[in-house]
């Protein structure tokens, strides 16, 4: 079950956290994944480490709110191999009201989290109608459908992927596209260590206990979780859904109280 044999799958931010561990379950399920990172010593890394575990994956570097460097990607590695997987997972975070956040927050969280994911969408959606249809995986956040405390803009960012899903899941069930998106609450990721390394230097542990409890499961998710929750969604069985939001959170949605 689960297999992606024989599929191509372009993993944005693929170089570390969710992203990484996306495209680590892909591999391992037999996709050509091509990783796409700002930072292209990690995204090699992260692709050589996928291939000496005996998958395949290929790194490169690209500003997902470049389109015209997205587009001159895209259509080099569709010109190698029909593209069937498109995840965007690219994306930065940021803490603020709308009183403390300055206009230059503002932009570069739209131009990376929404306008990123907007430019994948628009360069990757034609080679997938080409290849007779496909797979979109976005990753939205928890911060899209509830009110959370210092989170202005990234909670829009977060609302507008949603809403993209859902267009995308609309516009193209004619051409066999399933759009989905996962809403992870807190994951272990290395953002969340470096961000308690310089925002709680010597209380880290303590600091980390605290908002893993925040979730009423107890602890925060781990990205392999998320992994695979992606590797079924971009699975054929899956086949069957498209349009969802699909909350990894712990119960944090639904039990918070």
């Amino acid at each position: 079950m689960f297999s992606l044999s024989n599929k191509t799958a372009i993993v944005t931010g693929g170089a570390s956290g969710i992203g990484l561990a996306i495209a680590k379950a892909f591999a391992q399920a037999g996709a050509l994944v091509r990783i796409f990172d700002l930072n292209p010593e990690q995204a090699g890394l992260a692709a050589e480490g996928i291939r000496q575990e005996g998958g395949q994956a290929t790194s490169h570097a690209v500003d997902v709110s470049d389109q015209a460097a997205v587009r001159a990607l895209v259509d080099q590695l569709a010109a190698e191999g029909p593209i069937h997987i498109l995840v965007n997972n690219a994306g930065v975070a940021h803490v603020g009201t709308v009183e403390t956040t300055s206009e230059a927050d503002f932009d570069r969280i739209f131009r990376i989290n929404v306008k990123g994911v907007y430019n994948c969408l628009h360069t990757v959606i034609p080679h997938l109608k080409a290849a007779g249809g496909g797979v979109i995986l976005n990753m939205a956040s928890v911060a899209a459908t509830l009110g959370l405390n210092d989170r202005f803009a990234y909670s829009m960012s977060k609302g507008a992927v949603l809403t993209m899903t859902l267009s995308v899941a609309k516009d193209y069930l004619k051409d066999k596209i399933r759009c989905n998106c996962i809403s992870p609450a807190r994951v272990h990721t290395p953002f969340v260590d470096g961000f308690l390394a310089k925002n709680y230097p010597g209380q880290e542990a303590d600091m980390f206990e605290r908002l893993s409890k925040t979730q009423p499961i107890g602890r925060m998710a781990e990205p392999q979780e998320v992994g695979a929750l992606a590797l079924f969604l971009c699975s054929d069985e899956a086949g069957f859904i498209t349009g969802c939001d699909y909350p990894l959170d712990g119960g944090f949605t639904r039990l918070n109280t």
